[in-house]
């Protein structure tokens, strides 16, 4: 590893994807760093800041989302793309607004993620559905809107849905609908 390769730190409790994600990267030149939890991620920023990071949207005791201001306070120059099996408009404009310069979905493969770390400003060509998104996922889409402006607070949200918390951590658990 050559003493100039950017640091590249992966968040993310999947053990799986870290080592994967880890050789893939390792294999472009980077020198990788990850992390499991939120305590990892910070003591690992504060004892080599990192020039690019990935940050799991859903961490097994955390969110990405409380994570992202502070990694960033403590590598302001870090380029971070927030990763997640559960999308919604909601998280990833939060995402964006806290400082992520990209938000992808899960899954992502090594370039994928390599060209939003380097990218920089938005892409006026992206594509543009169809189609509306189905009743499901405009209905997901709102549970994570209503979600995130309680804090994450699962009581809180039922309450303001009007639905017993228990049906809103079962629908919490399935994956959001593509469309």
């Amino acid at each position: 590893m050559s003493a100039d390769a950017e640091r590249l730190l992966i968040i993310d409790d999947d053990e799986q994807f870290c080592f994967v994600m880890a050789r893939a990267m390792r294999r472009r030149g980077f020198e990788v760093t990850t992390a499991m939890t939120e305590e990892e991620a910070l003591a690992s920023i504060r004892q080599a800041p990192p020039h690019m990071a990935t940050l799991d949207l859903k961490l097994e005791h955390s969110s990405g989302l409380k994570l992202l201001p502070e990694l960033l306070a403590l590598a302001p120059a870090c380029h971070v793309v927030v990763l997640t099996g559960y999308s919604s408009i909601a998280t990833a404009v939060e995402a964006i607004k806290l400082g992520a310069v990209n938000y992808l979905c899960k899954p992502a493969d090594a370039d994928e993620i390599l060209a939003s770390l380097e990218r920089e400003g938005g892409d006026p060509d992206i594509d543009i559905a169809d189609s509306p998104p189905s009743v499901n996922r405009v209905t997901w889409e709102h549970i994570q809107k209503v979600l995130q402006e309680h804090d994450g607070n699962i009581s809180a949200t039922a309450r303001a849905l009007g639905m017993h918390r228990r049906t809103l951590q079962r629908k919490l658990q399935k994956r959001p609908v593509r469309r």
